[in-house]
């Protein structure tokens, strides 16, 4: 018995990980809002591959806690996550979910829900969720553009886990506190006040979660045009970039970035609209990014991928948000 003990938990850690791929989501067969739904036919068929390939659907929170305490996680690890609390993460993705016997994170903006929004789950929905094992965390208050309104972001952060405690438990989103930021958008200052605060920030940056983006946890946003098929089993496939630094220069118009690999790899960088960016390298493994014109929108992104090891990609974003 002794042995086989041992031999199952040699094979165990050779496939075992120290990384995990998350992914988010807002509404469900909603096509009224393309940009932020998932048809019903593509969820359902997400949540199949899953259980076909044997991917291990985690908590969000037990993939951090584990990775906090410097201990693997089980292979092909992953976590769904849903923000805003809309309606038909109840109607639409719980049924599904607990067919496949699946857990989830919902990230919840409370305002909307005190307010009796037709467009939000109730309290009492998300009680019946949280019996079933689904976890709830903090997306704010408001969910307003905190960087422009950092004099209310302790209040907004505060308010919001205090209705939590009330309806959910005073252990909802205690162990540990998890804080998504309302429109994805985060700067140092955000970051620092979850840090000495005691929350986990996370993002809707794409990209892989691994101990060392800690508090700023990468997901892969899952809506109509990037939740195809193939789109979706090529992030199930995706590394953390070899990261060694990354320095941002915000001085330059548009801003550059700078990014010492671990090793040399033959890298691909993308704005969020797909368009390539040059590539500058300045040694074997360093290499500066820059885009060829003023940014339009809000918001922007710089992606690196390279094809790694048996038909996985390595990947890195990187967030721009524009302060004014």
């Amino acid at each position: 018995m002794k042995k086989i003990i041992l031999l199952l938990f040699i094979i165990y850690n050779c496939f075992a990980d120290t990384h995990a791929v998350v992914f988010t989501y807002h509404r469900f067969g909603n096509d009224k809002y393309p940009s932020t739904n998932i048809s019903k036919e593509q969820f359902k068929e997400q949540l199949e591959y899953l259980h076909r390939n044997n991917y291990n659907v985690l908590k969000l929170s037990t993939i951090i806690n584990l990775l906090k305490q410097n201990k693997e996680l089980p292979p092909k690890s992953i976590a769904l996550t849903m923000d805003d609390a809309y309606k038909s993460v109840y109607t639409v993705a719980f049924p599904m979910l607990k067919e496949y016997n699946y857990r989830c994170c919902v990230f919840v903006n409370t305002q909307p829900i005190d307010r009796l929004s037709k467009n939000y789950m109730s309290w009492d929905e998300m009680r019946e969720m949280k019996k079933y094992g689904v976890e709830f965390a903090n997306h704010s208050f408001s969910h307003p553009y905190l960087i422009q309104k950092k004099d209310i972001l302790d209040k907004e952060i505060k308010q919001a886990q205090k209705r939590l405690h009330e309806e959910l438990g005073d252990d909802t989103n205690e162990n540990p506190k998890m804080f998504s930021y309302p429109f994805g958008e985060y700067d140092t200052d955000i970051q620092q006040y979850l840090q000495k605060n005691g929350y986990i920030g996370i993002t809707q940056t794409s990209g892989v979660f691994y101990k060392e983006n800690l508090h700023e946890i990468p997901r892969y946003p899952m809506s109509e045009k990037f939740a195809t098929k193939q789109g979706f089993q090529l992030k199930l496939n995706t590394l953390p970039l070899p990261i060694e630094s990354v320095k941002a220069d915000e001085t330059q118009t548009p801003p550059s970035l700078q990014i010492k690999l671990k090793k040399h790899l033959n890298i691909g960088c993308f704005l969020s609209s797909g368009e390539m960016i040059d590539v500058t390298w300045k040694d074997e493994t360093t290499f500066q990014i820059q885009a060829k014109e003023k940014f339009t929108s809000r918001r922007e992104k710089y992606t690196c991928t390279a094809k790694a090891q048996k038909g996985k990609w390595y990947w890195f974003s990187y967030l721009w948000v524009d302060k004014h």
